[in-house]
């Protein structure tokens, strides 16, 4: 400055120093514009951030209000079919259905066939597939009857039916039967019965070679389970002794036996809450726990059953019957487990990780 004092007139510093603070001032203003620019840009990125992360837990809480509904739409579509084989403890076992569907919020459905006839015709079959599947007013739903399986795959429905059911030893089932038709049960003590008044014993039907306890009167556990095909009738016949077992496997959900009924019981409430909460603590304590009881059953003679285990059909039948023991027992294992006395289930025993991609 010293130097521009020497060279510069007075007059052109003043000018030079005016113009030094013009620019300074212009500078400083846009350095302040800018800054307020940065300050709206920044607060315009949190804004739209903020509407982002509120965005997302919209759609997240609209995809788990969805999930939820979906879930929920999923357990009112549910229909369990029980085509139950008499004298298995079919009536106690649906009493506990009947007692729990008022609480549990579905419908129960009797399957009252003509003159109890397990086959339907080719017209029933399409009317009763098309109520299971569209009769929504009635869904979920739990229906019950003395019908033999019914493969729905056949007429073309995408979402088919659980099926569940439950078998007995065979010569005991058949014994429950023999005395039913005479003297009928608690359930209904008053109600006459067909063979009602003959006072024929098991035992001396088996003497005398009485068509009510012949071995083709076994045969009955095997065309339940086989279903509606010609084959599943004929008496001993193998094939229908394989179908059986293929659809016992592939097309029910669980089968229990008689002789294990609370177990199968409590199975149904871990599997199917929907339907079944509430139903292991209502057969331990209810009143209609083992409701129905054949009056005046006199267990069979050991000479009486060897003889009914010489024939090919009740190899057969408790062929069929040991397998599907075999099969409850191998579920079993693998869902309860026994403390102190006390049946539990198992706490879920799997978990998800190394999910990708990473959000």
């Amino acid at each position: 400055m010293g130097l521009l004092r020497v060279i510069m007139p007075p007059k052109l510093q003043l000018l030079a120093l005016l113009a030094f603070a013009v620019a300074m001032f212009f500078l400083e203003n846009q350095i302040q514009k800018l800054e307020e620019s940065r300050g709206k840009l920044e607060r315009a990125i949190a804004r739209h951030e903020v509407r982002e992360i509120e965005q997302r837990h919209t759609q997240d809480g609209l995809r788990e209000r969805e999930a939820a509904a979906a879930l929920t739409n999923s357990e009112d579509d549910l229909v369990i079919i029980y085509n139950r084989v008499p004298k298995t403890a079919s009536t106690s076992f649906t009493n506990i259905a009947y007692d729990l569907c008022g609480k549990n919020h579905y419908h129960v459905l009797h399957i009252n066939t003509t003159k109890n006839n397990p086959v339907m015709s080719i017209q029933d079959q399409v009317r009763f597939v098309k109520n299971v599947t569209e009769w929504r007013e009635m869904k979920p739903a739990f229906y019950h009857g003395h019908v033999s399986f019914l493969d729905f795959t056949k007429f073309g429905v995408k979402r088919k039916p659980i099926y569940i059911n439950l078998i007995r030893d065979p010569i005991e089932r058949l014994v429950s039967y023999y005395y039913f038709l005479r003297f009928g049960d608690d359930y209904r003590p008053g109600l006459r019965r067909r063979k009602q008044g003959d006072k024929k014993t098991f035992d001396e039907c088996v003497s005398a070679g009485g068509s009510d306890c012949a071995p083709e009167k076994l045969w009955l556990q095997i065309p339940f389970f086989c279903g509606h095909y010609s084959e599943c009738w004929n008496v001993g016949s193998q094939w229908a002794l394989e179908q059986a077992k293929y659809n016992l496997v592939n097309e029910y959900m669980l089968v229990g036996v008689t002789e294990e009924l609370e177990d199968f019981v409590m199975m149904l409430e871990a599997a199917l809450p929907r339907f079944f909460r509430g139903a292991t603590e209502l057969y331990k304590t209810g009143k209609k726990s083992h409701l129905r009881r054949t009056s005046e059953k006199k267990p069979p003679t050991k000479e009486s059953i060897a003889k009914l285990q010489q024939s090919a059909i009740w190899k057969m039948e408790n062929d069929f019957y040991e397998f599907a023991l075999e099969q409850f027992q191998f579920v079993r294992a693998h869902a309860v487990r026994e403390k102190d006395g006390e049946l539990y289930m198992l706490a879920q025993n799997f978990f998800y990780e190394k999910i990708y991609p990473k959000n």
